[in-house]
């Protein structure tokens, strides 16, 4: 089921890293495993793992004066979670198209394979032709003509067990566009951080299909109050 509520009036102090208890700090994820009702965790079982791993690596790599931007969010990725492989696939298209314009030379090869390796691997899950490109995925690699000239050439015959893609290839490209993100020389990485985890959870959104009910404002303001002691 999943979660949502309209902008807060307040919202949780998150920080860095992990939390052994709320009196020492809490992380997005572990926000969202309170809310949730599940013991304090940063790997709560209300989340999917790729998009909870995008979660606390966005959370890490946000700057202290904008972290609490994100904190709207956590709602919305509880109970967003599925076996379908296509979710991970999504959120590494998502956050790899949303990177791969600002990363550097060498996360942008990284990353243009990683854009045509997700789009072979929903191809086959979805039974479409290999080689097709969604829009977006066509718009991002134009804008790196060079990369995906190279990635097009290492993907061509490469074969995409979902096995090894889940457990490998997805979390891998959520390091590199994270990390990418938050290393570009552009003015604003925070807000780009901030676009790609929400528009990773509207991707998987679209596929993990469930009831909405709206967030208890009482229990919101007990997990805030958590971090503002």
């Amino acid at each position: 089921m999943s979660v949502r509520s309209a902008s807060p009036a307040v919202v949780p102090v998150l920080s860095r890293g992990k939390h052994r208890s709320p009196r020492k700090g809490a992380c997005f994820m572990e926000m969202a495993a309170y809310l949730a009702g599940e013991r304090w965790s940063d790997h709560p079982t209300c989340t999917h793992p790729l998009l909870a791993s995008l979660a606390r690596q966005v959370n890490d790599l946000t700057s202290d004066t904008h972290r609490a931007r994100l904190a709207p969010l956590i709602p919305s990725v509880i109970g967003l979670t599925s076996d379908d492989p296509r979710v991970d696939a999504v959120v590494a298209l998502h956050v790899a198209r949303t990177a791969v314009p600002v990363a550097s030379a060498e996360r942008q090869n990284a990353l243009a394979v990683s854009i045509l390796s997700a789009e072979r691997l929903l191809a086959q899950l979805e039974d479409r032709p290999v080689g097709t490109l969604s829009d977006a995925s066509r718009r991002a690699l134009d804008q790196v003509p060079a990369a995906r000239a190279r990635a097009t050439r290492l993907v061509q015959d490469l074969g995409i067990s979902t096995r090894g893609y889940r457990k490998h290839a997805a979390p891998a490209t959520v390091r590199c566009a994270v990390r990418g993100a938050a290393e570009a020389c552009i003015p604003d990485s925070d807000a780009l951080l901030h676009e790609m985890l929400a528009g990773a959870i509207a991707s998987c959104s679209r596929l993990v299909r469930r009831p909405e009910r709206a967030l208890d404002a009482q229990q919101w303001e007990s997990a805030c109050a958590l971090t503002l002691r």
